[in-house]
C-alpha cells in the first residue's frame, strides 16, 4: 500500500515546560514535587521486590464499552490521550477508583525503548497508562490529582514482536478523533494476577505523589509497524519552530526509589513456552488517525501457553538471572518464546 508523508501541527505553548530547552531536568524549578520523594517511574529489581500474599487479581468493571459509544482520542502535545467513561472502574482496591483517561509513552525510531518503568534495567518499547481517580472520596480527577490517595494507574509494558500488519496512509492535520467503544481490557495482559504495586507519582509535571501504581508483569505485544505509528506519525510543533517537530521520547527517566519496597503478587520459577499476540487495533488505528486517517489490519488476539517444563520450590531465593530472561525462536511471523520467570 502507498504511504505518504504527513505532518500534524499543533500549537501547545506548555510543551516547552516538558521538553525543552532543558527538559525534565528543569521541571523542579517550576514544579517542586518533581524534585521530591515518591517519584515515578522506577526500576523493578530484585533488591526492592517483596512478595505480598494479600494482593489479589485485579477486577475491572465496565471495561467492555459498547461500540455505540465513542471515546475522544486527542493529541495533547505530549502524548496520545483517550478519555474514558465513568462507568469504567477497578473493583478490589482499598477504594473505588473510576477511570478517567489512558495515554501512551514511547521512544523514537533510533532508540525504541520508550517505556517509563523498567525491569532489572530493561526498557520496553512503549507503555500504556490507564488513569483512575478515587471516586469514593473525590468528585472528579481534578480534585483527586494532588491527594495522596487520589489516583490509581494501571501500567502495561509493550514489546515488539513479528506479526503481519498492513496499513494505508492519508494526509490530514487532525488533532482530535473519535474512537468507537471497545473492550478496553484487551489492552491489558492475560494475567491480571501478576503485577508490581507501589506508591509513586505522576510522571509529568506537576509530579504529584498521588498515584497507587499497578504495573503488570507480562507485557503485551505489537508489531513494528504499529510502534512506528507512535514514533513517526505525531507532531508537537510550536509556531516559531523552523520545521515540524516529531513527538518522540515522551517518557520520564527512572527515579530514585528512596529505600522503599515494591509489593509483588507473584512468586514463581518455571520455564514456560508462551506465544502471545494482543491486538490493540482500536487504539493504535485511531492514534494514527490523529495524523494519518490510516487503516490498520491486525491479527486477532491469540494466547497459547504450554505446560511448565521445569519448576521447583525453595525456602530462600538465590541469585537469579534478570527477569524476564527469554529466548525467541522465529518461524516466519510465529514466535515461540521460552521465558524464565522467578519463583521465591
Amino acid at each position: 500500500p502507498k504511504q505518504v508523508a504527513v505532518f500534524l501541527l499543533i500549537n501547545l505553548p506548555s510543551l516547552l515546560t516538558l521538553l525543552g530547552p532543558d527538559g525534565e531536568r528543569a521541571w523542579s524549578k517550576k514544579y517542586p514535587f518533581c524534585g521530591g520523594v515518591f517519584q515515578s517511574p522506577i526500576d523493578f529489581h530484585n533488591e526492592i521486590l517483596q512478595y505480598d500474599s494479600t494482593l489479589a487479581p485485579l477486577e475491572m468493571g465496565g471495561y467492555n464499552v459498547s461500540s455505540t459509544e465513542q471515546f475522544i482520542l486527542t493529541n495533547n502535545g505530549h502524548s496520545v490521550r483517550m478519555n474514558l467513561p465513568p462507568t469504567m472502574h477497578i473493583r478490589n482496591l482499598p477504594s473505588q477508583y473510576t477511570a478517567a483517561q489512558l495515554h501512551l509513552h514511547w521512544g523514537n525510531t533510533n532508540n525504541p525503548e520508550g517505556s517509563e518503568h523498567t525491569v532489572s534495567g530493561r526498557h520496553f518499547a512503549a507503555e500504556v497508562h490507564i488513569v483512575h481517580y478515587n471516586s469514593d472520596k473525590y468528585p472528579d480527577i481534578m480534585t483527586a490529582v494532588d491527594k495522596s490517595d487520589g489516583l490509581a494507574v494501571l501500567a502495561v509494558l509493550i514489546e515488539v514482536r513479528c506479526f503481519a500488519c498492513s496499513f494505508l496512509h492519508a494526509q490530514t492535520t487532525v488533532k482530535e478523533t473519535l474512537v468507537p467503544g471497545f473492550d478496553v481490557q484487551e489492552l491489558l495482559p492475560d494475567r491480571l494476577d501478576e503485577y508490581f504495586r507501589y506508591e509513586g507519582s505522576l510522571t509529568t509535571p506537576p509530579c504529584y505523589p498521588s498515584v497507587l501504581w499497578t504495573v503488570f508483569r507480562e507485557p503485551i505485544q505489537i508489531s513494528q509497524e504499529q510502534l512506528l505509528v507512535l514514533e513517526t506519525a505525531l507532531y508537537c510543533t510550536q509556531p516559531n519552530d523552523p520545521a515540524p517537530v516529531e513527538m518522540v521520547n515522551n517518557f520520564r527517566r527512572v527515579q530514585e526509589f528512596d529505600e522503599r519496597l515494591v509489593s509483588v503478587s507473584f512468586r514463581q520459577e518455571q520455564y514456560n513456552i508462551i506465544c502471545i499476540t494482543v491486538s490493540i487495533q482500536a487504539l493504535l488505528q485511531k492514534a494514527q488517525n490523529l495524523s494519518l486517517n490510516g487503516i490498520f489490519l491486525y491479527l486477532p488476539v491469540t494466547i497459547a501457553e504450554g505446560k511448565a517444563l521445569k519448576s521447583h520450590q525453595r525456602e530462600s531465593p538465590p541469585k537469579r538471572p534478570r527477569w524476564p530472561f527469554h529466548k525467541i525462536v522465529h518461524w516466519g511471523c510465529l514466535n515461540i518464546i521460552i521465558r524464565y520467570t522467578p519463583r521465591d
